[in-house]
C-alpha cells in the first residue's frame, strides 16, 4: 500500500511538472505559429508517454521500440530539470517585478530560441562529458601482510546499468579501459543490470562479459537495480556469465585476502558487516564491496582495509549532486575511517539519458601495498 501511495505521488510530481514547462513553452511561441504548436503538441504527448513507455514496456514490447522509448523519455526527464529552473527563475523575476519580463517571455521567438540554445549546448555538453570516462587512481597502504611479491592491483567499477540505454559496444569499450589495466581482480559494486536482462540476453552480453581478464577473478555483489531488473533472473544471467556474485558472502581469495559482498540495502534481512566479518581472519586484508554507501564508519568498526561503494552516480547531473553531496556522509571520492580506506564512485554508466554534468563516469584502479 505505501509502495502504491509513493507511485501515485510521483506520477502526480512527473505530470505536475511537465504540465508547467509545457504551459510555459506554450506561452513563449507567438500565437500565429500554428504548424509549430501543432507540433509542439504532438512532441509534448510523445515526450511524457515515453517516458512510461520505456520503463513499463520491456517485457512487452520489440527490444528496440522500448530502447528508444526508453532514452527518449529518461533524456526528456533530464532536460525538464533544466527548463524547470529556467522557467521558475523567470516566474520569480516576474512575480517580483524586478524586471520587466512578460514583454520578452510571451509571444517571443527570441526568447524561446535562446532557451532551446541554452539547453541544447547544456546538454550536448553533458552527453560528451559522459563519454570522456576518467581514471581514478588510488594508492593505498595497509598495515597488512598479503603475502603477495607485488602490489595487489585492483580495479573497482560500479553501476553499469547495462540493457537498453547502454549497449553491448559501449561494454566492450569498458572492458578494454579494464583490461588494459591488467588487474589481479575486479570488484563490480552493483547495478550492474538497468532494469530487465532483456537486452542484455537479447545482444549477447555473455560473450563480452566473458573476455574481461582478471587474474583472480570477477566478483560482484548486488544493486538496487538487480532487485528492480528481477532478482532471481539477474543473479542467474550474472553467474552465467562469470561474475562471481557474493550475496551476503565471503570469498577467501588463494589464503592471501577476503572480498565481503554484501547485499543490498533493498533486503531488509540483509546481514550486517559485523556479521559477514566476525569469523574472518583479521590479520589478512579485507575488502568490501556494498552498493550503497551509508554508515560508513562500520568499515572502520569491522576491520575492513578497503570498502568500494557506489549507488549516487554523484547525482548524474548539477544540481541534483548538490542533493547527493547533501544525501550521503560522502557522495563521491575518497574518504578514510581509521584504519579503513572507502571510496564511493560516481561509476561507470548512468541511469537513463547520457548526460553528466559537472560529474564524471569513472573507473578506479587501486593498488593495495603492505
Amino acid at each position: 500500500m505505501r509502495s502504491i501511495f509513493f507511485a501515485l505521488i510521483m506520477l502526480a510530481v512527473v505530470l505536475g511538472t511537465n504540465f508547467y514547462i509545457f504551459h510555459r513553452i506554450w506561452s513563449i511561441i507567438p500565437a500565429n505559429g500554428y504548424t509549430l504548436r501543432l507540433f509542439f503538441i504532438i512532441s509534448a504527448a510523445v515526450l511524457v508517454s515515453s517516458f512510461f513507455v520505456g520503463f513499463l514496456g520491456g517485457n512487452i514490447l520489440p527490444v528496440p521500440i522500448t530502447s528508444f522509448f526508453y532514452r527518449l523519455g529518461t533524456s526528456w526527464f533530464f532536460i525538464c530539470i533544466y527548463l524547470l529552473i529556467i522557467f521558475v527563475l523567470i516566474d520569480i523575476l516576474r512575480f517580483t517585478h524586478l524586471f520587466p519580463m512578460d514583454k520578452y517571455v510571451f509571444g517571443n521567438w527570441f526568447s524561446f530560441g535562446i532557451i532551446a540554445c541554452v539547453v541544447t549546448v547544456v546538454m550536448t555538453w553533458g552527453y560528451f562529458n559522459y563519454k570522456d570516462v576518467k581514471r581514478v587512481e588510488l594508492h593505498l597502504a595497509i598495515d597488512k601482510e598479503m603475502g603477495l611479491n607485488n602490489p595487489l592491483k585492483i580495479v573497482a567499477i560500479s553501476d553499469l546499468h547495462l540493457g537498453f540505454a547502454i549497449g553491448k559496444k559501449e561494454f566492450e569499450h569498458w572492458i578494454e579501459l579494464i583490461n588494459k589495466e591488467n588487474p589481479d581482480i575486479v570488484l563490480i559494486a552493483g547495478d550492474i543490470v538497468d532494469n530487465n536482462i532483456k537486452m542484455l540476453e537479447k545482444q549477447d552480453f555473455a560473450s563480452s562479459f566473458r573476455k574481461l581478464n582478471a587474474k583472480y577473478g570477477v566478483y560482484a555483489a548486488l544493486g538496487n537495480h538487480e532487485y528492480i531488473g528481477g532478482i532471481s533472473k539477474s543473479l542467474d544471467f550474472l553467474c552465467h556469465v562469470g561474475v562471481k556474485v557474493l550475496r551476503d558472502s565471503v570469498a577467501l581469495i588463494d589464503d592471501y585476502f577476503y572480498v565481503v559482498g554484501r547485499d543490498d540495502r533493498i533486503n531488509s534481512e540483509r546481514k550486517t558487516i559485523e556479521e559477514l566479518t566476525a569469523s574472518l581472519d583479521k590479520s589478512k586484508p579485507i575488502f568490501l564491496i556494498d552498493h550503497q554507501p551509508y554508515h560508513l564508519d562500520e568499515a572502520a568498526k569491522n576491520g575492513i582495509d578497503f570498502q568500494i561503494s557506489g549507488h549516487t552516480h554523484h547525482g548524474q547531473i548539477f544540481p541534483i549532486s548538490l542533493i547527493t553531496n547533501m544525501m550521503y556522509e560522502k557522495s563521491h571520492g575518497y574518504l578514510k575511517k581509521g584504519n579503513s580506506h572507502i571510496y564511493v564512485t560516481s561509476g561507470l554508466g548512468i541511469w537513463g539519458g547520457k548526460y553528466r554534468i559537472a560529474t564524471q563516469s569513472e573507473y578506479v584502479v587501486v593498488e593495495v601495498n603492505h
